[in-house]
């Protein structure tokens, strides 16, 4: 069990499925500006706001359901993972780190040419 929540917490498994999910909404956006601003009008009667899949109305509707999941993903993926992250694994405590600590002790002692034990 101990294994299983290091995969999840540690690993950028959370992340990974959070750009999956904000990249195929956006993609989707991108994918229906793209027919929007490619598409010719055969006639200037159309409406501009009609529900076709070269519309204008078709775009909003993509950039409105990106918002809307990206608030989703945000608010109940995003922020519990960050909490529960921050609640299992502390961050470290500031400071220099011990292996940085380290080297200036070797860095010291061969600058003074004394050895230390």
């Amino acid at each position: 069990m101990n294994g299983f929540k290091n995969f999840l917490f540690r690993g950028n498994l959370v992340d990974l499925a959070v750009a999956v999910i904000i990249g195929t909404a956006f993609g989707a956006v991108v994918t229906t500006f793209t027919s929007w601003l490619t598409f010719q009008l055969p006639d200037a009667t159309k409406e501009v706001f009609a529900n076709t899949p070269n519309s204008f109305g078709a775009f909003l509707n993509a950039v409105i359901s990106f918002v809307i999941l990206a608030a989703v993903v945000y608010f109940l993926v995003v922020t519990p993972y960050v909490k529960a992250k921050e609640r299992f694994f502390p961050s470290p405590a500031p400071g220099t780190p011990e292996d940085i600590e380290l080297l200036r002790q070797i860095r010291d002692a061969l600058v003074t040419g004394t050895p230390k034990a």
